[in-house]
């Protein structure tokens, strides 16, 4: 016989496990988009779900969605540095989760970017992706090319999306539950 605590465990399970799953699928099927220099990874927007709780982002959730992602379409290298760019982004998402601007989610769709600017561009792409000895003007570069790409993922659609479930009765009582 389950307690409710136990069919609550199980179903914050089987929605974080979705998570994963949706957010891998994601990065498969928007594949020319997700991986490179250049990149609009629409699957980052999950790193906002931290906002409506911790369970977002270990184990289950976002952090395995995107070491999945990185094992099935990327390298080794983007597994490491990728998914630890992810769980420092929704650690510090989580963190940031009451603060609102004029309403809306915005300084939680930071860390998103900034981890993923700073260990995915500067340090990951110039370091272990480039043609030639990394200099400090590549690692800006790539640093801003990610950071741009991650603007839109998280600070656009995260935060549309977080709006989207806050709003929306039936979502937020599937998320934020």
């Amino acid at each position: 016989m389950s307690t409710s605590k136990n069919k609550l465990s199980v179903q914050t399970l089987v929605r974080c496990a979705m998570i994963a799953a949706v957010y891998t699928v994601l990065c498969l099927v928007l594949q020319p988009f997700s991986y490179g220099a250049v990149q609009v990874r629409v699957a980052e927007a999950l790193c906002l779900l931290p906002v409506f709780g911790a369970e977002y982002i270990f184990g289950v959730g976002v952090t395995l969605g995107c070491l999945l992602a990185n094992l099935l379409g990327s390298t080794m290298v983007d597994v490491v540095f990728g998914t630890a760019a992810t769980l420092i982004a929704c650690l510090a998402t989580y963190a940031l989760r009451n603060v609102r601007w004029k309403g809306l989610a915005i300084p939680a769709s930071f860390p998103p970017v900034i981890a993923n600017a700073l260990i995915v561009g500067a340090f990951e792409i110039t370091v272990f992706f480039s043609d030639s000895a990394p200099t400090a003007t590549m690692a800006v570069f790539n640093a801003v090319a990610v950071g741009v790409g991650e603007i839109i993922s998280c600070c656009v659609l995260g935060v549309a999306l977080v709006k989207l479930i806050e709003s929306n009765e039936s979502l937020n009582k599937i998320f934020a539950e």
